[in-house]
């Protein structure tokens, strides 16, 4: 571990407290930026963010730089600030006089002699990824140890990760709902820009103009039901009905009858002839929900249907052709449902033709907030509730939540929040206790890791500074560079005993 020096531990310390403040991130940034000029003498900081699917970055916040509203953006390898965006590894320029690469985009250096300037840039990484980058100034003449001052601007680069990481999720959201605005609006209401989602979206293109018969996999509450009605959507069959059959809310006894049909008189009850769920598709799509739960009488038919392109009524003999396109869900593992014996082979072969698996919502990323986004709109207009943003500690909650009941259960928590939201922002207090509960924990978990990083350093150079002065205080504080007052009062708080250190050296 990198041992600071006691400058470098106070403006560690300022920092982390900056990134406590119950501020909006970009303030918090640009605040850590000042206090990177005021202990560090770091002039010119700048914060860049990544756009993971282009690896373009864009300046997103910067101290003592006037931007004027202009958008400064490198691309791949472009510039120091791209070459560390490519690379994931810090650059230092000991003289930005002798450095071709350096860009000056800003413009910011233009009056100044950049023979007298060392330039510092380091990647922001969270969850093994580059997020962000950080650069700043600072006075040649003022850098004793370059790897010291890289040293230092890591050690920011790694406190302010998470915010950095939150703040770009924001800003990708933000021009990711611009282009959606400008764009025809969707038939079909399915939002997702993760990496799986568009691996089902590629899925739902190939699959839709054919007839073949789908599969739709994925936990409870992970939108099975959208992707059946996109594949309808995106068809030839559109303009045909779209049947929908929730398997595991029909009786067994009564499903064949629902999905078939029966005459009058074929059962006790059947007083009128009745119009299967198959007959009612021709032409265009059923959604088989829940297929899983079919019993095994309703399967064999089923079968009989996939294979022939036909099926008998309850109690008729005639024989009904239909040419209904089949989609079929499910949230159980059906491999599993057939070994056990509740499934057959050949069902399951004919219905897993085309396979398409719904990720679930914790493995979607950014979606998780782009989805926030489009429920907080949603009900705050059906609900006519000024809501119009999320705080930062309610996406901090959101991203670090498990999600068991995936899309649906956002949705729920969003519409419970709207409700109870008196402004214009959902706060922590408006979500159900068991986010609260992990936010706090999130929370107390990340301000305890700073303080203990930051505590353990300065305990260890209080330490040595006082085996060196032979436990003499005055001495040890001016050796930090501080008063005796603060090193009196840390050593009581830390329960040093400087006497240790005078003994051992009347011992010697």
């Amino acid at each position: 571990m990198t041992t600071h020096n006691y400058e470098e531990l106070a403006a560690l310390h300022a920092i982390a407290k900056t990134l406590a403040q119950p501020w909006e991130l970009r303030d918090q940034l640009e605040q850590v930026l000042g206090e990177m000029n005021a202990h560090l003498g770091m002039q010119r900081g700048m914060i860049s963010l990544l756009d993971r699917d282009t690896g373009e970055a864009w300046l997103e916040v910067a101290h003592d730089i006037k931007l004027d509203g202009v958008e400064i953006t490198y691309q791949i390898g472009e510039g120091i600030t791209g070459k560390v965006a490519q690379t994931g590894r810090p650059m230092a320029i000991p003289n930005l006089g002798k450095e071709t690469l350096f860009l000056d985009r800003t413009g910011a250096r233009r009056d100044l002699n950049r023979n007298e300037l060392a330039f510092l840039c380091v990647p922001i990484i969270y969850d093994s990824r580059v997020v962000g980058i950080l650069s700043a100034d600072k006075g040649a003449q003022d850098v004793a140890d370059l790897d010291q001052e890289m040293s230092m601007l890591s050690s920011v680069a790694e406190l302010i990760a998470k915010a950095v990481h939150i703040l770009a999720l924001e800003e990708e959201n933000r021009r990711l709902r611009r282009l959606v605005n400008q764009g025809k609006p969707p038939t079909v209401d399915i939002i997702g820009h993760s990496k799986g989602m568009q691996e089902v979206f590629g899925l739902i293109r190939h699959v839709a103009d054919s007839s073949t018969t789908a599969l739709i996999l994925g936990e409870t509450g992970t939108g099975k039901e959208l992707i059946a009605k996109a594949i309808h959507m995106n068809s030839a069959r559109s303009k045909g009905p779209m049947i929908q059959v929730n398997c595991a809310a029909i009786p067994d006894t009564l499903i064949e009858s629902e999905l078939f049909g029966h005459e009058r008189g074929a059962f006790t009850g059947a007083i009128r002839q009745h119009r299967g769920r198959f007959e009612e598709a021709n032409n265009g799509t059923i959604f088989l929900d829940e297929v899983a739960e079919l019993s095994a009488a309703a399967q064999a038919k089923l079968l009989r249907v996939l294979q022939e392109k036909q099926f008998q009524p309850l109690g008729s003999p005639r024989l009904v052709k239909t040419n209904a396109r089949v989609i079929a869900a499910t949230n159980r593992r059906l491999e599993d449902c057939v070994s056990s014996g509740q499934f057959r082979t050949d069902l399951y072969y004919r219905l897993s033709v085309f396979p398409i698996y719904i990720p679930p919502l914790r493995d979607r990323g950014n979606d998780i907030i782009l989805l926030a986004d489009h429920f907080v709109l949603k009900y705050s207009n059906e609900l006519n509730k000024p809501v119009k943003r999320i705080t930062t500690a309610v996406i901090e909650a959101f991203l670090s939540h498990h999600w068991p009941g995936n899309v649906r259960e956002l949705e729920n928590c969003i519409e419970r929040a709207v409700l109870l939201t008196e402004g214009d922002a959902i706060e922590m207090i408006h979500l159900p206790p068991s986010l609260q509960t992990k936010g706090r924990e999130e929370v107390e978990k990340d301000a305890g890791r700073f303080s203990t990083v930051i505590e353990s350093q300065e305990r260890s150079l209080i330490i040595e500074a006082l085996k060196e002065a032979h436990g003499n205080q005055s001495q040890a504080a001016r050796n930090l560079g501080t008063t005796k007052r603060i090193i009196q009062y840390k050593i009581q708080k830390m329960g040093i005993d400087p006497w240790k250190f005078r003994t051992a050296r009347n011992g010697r």
